[in-house]
């Protein structure tokens, strides 16, 4: 192949992008939809969102869905609905974004954090198993960067230790695990809906579950505008004010925009698979380059793609740093950061801080004496060196060959020209960040 760009030579990536990357896909019923709302002075209403819950949940083939303000809401809700509170552990991948988890310190809970597998980037289930303890009330399992995780095993040891699953299905839509769709395995599972995620309704997330007690212990926690809906008689006794002191209710803007979105986001995510999947057959064999997707032959799928990502092997590059990697293949035209989510484990706000003012870390303030819950690196071995084998590739939103083969042929470039960028390696600074953000291009 030709020059590097990063040593004076041509860029791989040459075609005008336009509307490659942009996301969500606006369409005049998404305007309607938001408009109709204002006009009738039903913003802060129920009767848009409660006709998108419905569509949402029956999409999963679920009961109940239960439309919040934000994804975190929507997972706080899970965890307060699963009955996860003071003294309680919850278990959680420690490559995952902080809303995973971080709800449950305010529950007067512990995390617990589980290494990732390094192929899927999802909770290692033989690790969740080794850290349950007889305080383990849930684990929270992360569908990272929209690949399913290792549902059948997760669900056979939560059943085996009789703990809660509680899905965070944020980064992937719509996606499938041996044919059925994630987020309808666990006890609960909780959504993130905001602007850059595949379904994408501006501000919200979505909880969903089979169970009515959690359903209703959700509406009672932060949405006090619906009580009405509670049947359980315990819980109506005590109804009226939230009992998490939060208003979690969705902004039926948003609720419009989430119904419009329905009709057209199957049709959209198979146009974000097939020009993905073609970005990765491309790059089959390539050294240096594996891809991050499930099996053809395995029923699993990615949903919308969300934050598409691959893995790095540097030991195929003659031991070339990701950072160099990345650089290299920016310089081609292609924006390429180097890592992801960095290990939640290794924030003082799981370790040392004090949020609450409890005298002790919130993270062990309502552990019994003793107990530690601080992990280290060697506790996590995979989370804690991912960044340094993991980086951001295009999340394409059509399908059109030149744009998408230009693009694997930026990283081609770099991986057949590898032993050009040796002699100017110097700089092994790792990548990741506290907030994963999917890139537009």
């Amino acid at each position: 192949m030709s020059k590097l760009a990063l040593l004076g030579g041509s860029k791989a990536v040459t075609s005008e992008i336009g509307d490659m990357f942009h996301w969500p896909i606006a369409n005049q019923e998404m305007e309607k939809g938001i408009v109709d709302v204002l006009r009738e002075g039903s913003m802060s209403g129920s009767d848009i969102t409660k006709k998108f819950e419905r569509e949402f949940a029956d999409w999963h083939g679920v009961e109940y869905g239960l439309a919040c303000s934000s994804g975190t809401a929507s997972l706080h809700c899970a965890m307060f609905g699963a009955g996860i509170g003071v003294g309680d552990e919850i278990i959680a991948p420690s490559i995952t974004y902080w809303a995973t988890c971080t709800q449950a310190l305010s529950l007067g809970a512990s995390v617990v954090f589980a290494d990732i597998l390094p192929d899927t980037l999802c909770i290692d289930p033989a690790d969740i198993e080794r850290k349950i303890t007889e305080r383990t009330k849930a684990v929270m399992v992360v569908h990272y960067m929209a690949m399913p995780a290792e549902m059948d095993e997760i669900m056979r040891i939560a059943r085996k230790h009789n703990i809660k699953v509680i899905e965070d299905v944020s980064h992937a839509h719509g996606a499938l695990y041996k044919g059925q769709m994630v987020g309808t395995f666990g006890d609960a599972a909780g959504f993130s809906l905001m602007s850059g995620k595949s379904f994408a309704i501006g501000e919200g997330g979505i909880l969903l579950t089979n169970n009515r007690e959690i359903y209703e212990r959700a509406i009672l926690f932060g949405q006090y505008a619906r009580h009405g809906d509670l049947k359980i008689e315990e819980l109506q006794q005590n109804s009226g004010l939230p009992w998490g002191g939060y208003k979690y209710r969705m902004h039926q803007m948003s609720s419009a925009v989430g119904v419009a979105q329905m009709k057209k986001y199957p049709a959209e995510i198979a146009e974000i698979d097939k020009a993905m999947n073609y970005f990765w057959d491309l790059l089959e064999d390539t050294p240096g380059i594996q891809p991050h997707r499930p099996s053809r032959d395995s029923g699993s799928t990615m949903g919308g793609w969300y934050a598409a990502h691959g893995l790095y092997k540097s030991e195929e590059l003659g031991g070339l740093s990701l950072k160099r990697f990345t650089d290299a293949v920016t310089a081609e035209g292609y924006s390429c950061t180097p890592g992801c989510n960095l290990p939640l484990h290794t924030h003082p706000l799981f370790s040392t801080v004090d949020v609450y003012g409890h005298g002790k870390p919130t993270q062990s303030a309502f552990m019994p004496e003793g107990i530690d819950n601080r992990q280290a690196e060697s506790d996590l071995p995979v989370a804690s060196v991912i960044n340094d084998k993991t980086y951001s590739v295009p999340w394409f939103k059509h399908f059109r060959k030149d744009i998408i083969e230009q693009h694997a042929d930026a990283f081609k470039k770099v991986a057949a020209n590898y032993q050009d960028l040796l002699p100017g390696d110097t700089d092994k600074d790792t990548g990741g960040s506290w907030g994963l953000t999917a890139r537009k291009g």
